[in-house]
C-alpha cells in the first residue's frame, strides 16, 4: 500500500486556496485530517480526496 503524503501548501493548491485557510480548517476540524509529524503537519492525498467527495455531495443535497 502506498500512502502520498502532502504538506500543508499543497493541499491549499489542490483546493486553490491559501496555506492559512487549510491550516484554519485544521484547526477549526472541517478540513481534511492531517497528521503531524515532527514540526511539519503532513495530509494522506486519499483522505484529501474522501473529504472533497463528501463536501460535493453535501453542497448538492442542499436546497437550491
Amino acid at each position: 500500500m502506498t500512502v502520498r503524503l502532502l504538506t500543508t501548501e499543497e493541499v491549499a493548491n489542490r483546493f486553490r486556496t491559501s496555506p492559512a485557510t487549510v491550516r484554519y480548517w485544521r484547526h477549526v476540524g472541517i478540513g481534511p485530517a492531517g497528521v503531524r509529524v515532527g514540526r511539519r503537519v503532513l495530509y494522506d492525498a486519499a483522505e484529501c480526496d474522501r473529504w472533497w467527495e463528501a463536501q460535493v455531495t453535501a453542497a448538492s443535497r442542499r436546497p437550491r
